[in-house]
Parts: C-alpha cells; sequence; structure tokens
C-alpha cells in the first residue's frame, strides 16, 4: 500500500498560515533536502485548492525560467496533481484533476493503487481530516524558532486528542526541527506512576 506523507512550515506557537511571509530566513540546505525527500520524491501530490492555486501560479513559470528551483519546478509539474475541491475546477497545470466524491473515501483508494508515495504539502483542512481518520503515514514539521502569534493553527479544536509517534527528529543550523510524527496511541498515567520518575535520594 502507497504511503502518505504530509509536511507543513510551522512556527513555535503552532501557526502555519502564510509561512512565505516568516520561514524565507530560516530556508538553508538542510531544509532543502528535507523538502525535496518528503514531496518532491513523491509521484502523486494530493493538494488542497488554495494551495494548489498557490503552486500551479508559480511553479510552471519558476520551472519554465531555468532558474535554481526549475528542477524542483519540474518534478511537481511531473507528478499526479490531485487536488481537494468542491467545485469544478479547469487546469492549466499539466497532470491535474479534481479528486471526486468524498476525501476519506478517495485518499484510501490512492493509497491502494500502484505508485509511489503520495504527498501533501500545506492544504492544512486536508492534512486534518486525514490525521483524523489515520490515513496519513509521515506528518513532517519543519518547527521554525519564531512565534507568529497570530493566524491559523495546525491543530483545531476537538472533543479527542490525537496521539502520534515520533519516528525521527533532526534540528538544522538555522534553528528548525525538523521532526516525522507517525499514527500513535493514547497512552495511560497518572501522576501517582509519573512521579515514580522524579529525582530522589537513594540510600
Amino acid at each position: 500500500m502507497r504511503r502518505i506523507t504530509a509536511g507543513l512550515f510551522i512556527a513555535l506557537d503552532g501557526v502555519v498560515e502564510n509561512p512565505q511571509d516568516w520561514h524565507f530566513p530560516y530556508y538553508n540546505d538542510e531544509m532543502g533536502v528535507a523538502v525535496d525527500a518528503q514531496l518532491g520524491s513523491a509521484d502523486t501530490l494530493l493538494l488542497g485548492r488554495k494551495t494548489y492555486d498557490s503552486f500551479a501560479g508559480a511553479w510552471p513559470e519558476r520551472e519554465q525560467a531555468g532558474g535554481p528551483d526549475a528542477e524542483f519546478g519540474r518534478k511537481l509539474g511531473d507528478a499526479r496533481k490531485v487536488v481537494v475541491s468542491t467545485q469544478e475546477l479547469t487546469f492549466t497545470w499539466r497532470n491535474s484533476e479534481r479528486l471526486r466524491g468524498d476525501l476519506i473515501a478517495g485518499a484510501t483508494a490512492l493509497k491502494q493503487e500502484s505508485g509511489g508515495d503520495i504527498g501533501i504539502s500545506g492544504s492544512v483542512s486536508v492534512v486534518r481530516a486525514l490525521l483524523g481518520a489515520g490515513l496519513i503515514d509521515e506528518l513532517h514539521l519543519l518547527v521554525h524558532p519564531i512565534a507568529v502569534r497570530s493566524g491559523l493553527r495546525l491543530f483545531d479544536d476537538a472533543d479527542t486528542p490525537l496521539p502520534l509517534t515520533l519516528l525521527r527528529s533532526t534540528a538544522f543550523r538555522t534553528g528548525v526541527v525538523h521532526s516525522v510524527y507517525g499514527p500513535g496511541q493514547a497512552l495511560q498515567g497518572e501522576y501517582e506512576q509519573a512521579k515514580l520518575h522524579l529525582p530522589h535520594e537513594r540510600n
């Protein structure tokens, strides 16, 4: 079964909105490698409409311009792009299509197809829904050492917690921490158990 990986630029306070306003000073070669490994290696992209519109408005021109980002633009252009939208869409970027029907059912069907990873970038509402359904195999959070203090946060209010498992974590020279999470299980325990691990003198 194919994996779904999601990548987001996120501030210390959980803000993921408008990362172009605050994350570029932290973008270095380490982050470039991480983004390419998660998104550039996927042969299918699953994107919310707003994220897709942003990508489609920038990456085809960057690819055509032939600059240092043209190769990444080519990868995105060559990938199959499945757009989550309730509206009919007209596409000008190659290999683009609209996801038909229910998001969870559609994502489940994509995972069962043959092929490589399915990559998500941004697309917060899509990530939230797929996390809740247990369909995201790897959640890549590039945590920036800044509190933006306003804007949309990744996790919204809900009645139940969402446990995750830390798969790996790497600190970049800029102070950005790349943490990768997978599905987790809720842990049980109270203070009576926790206090056993407090520092204490041994006789």
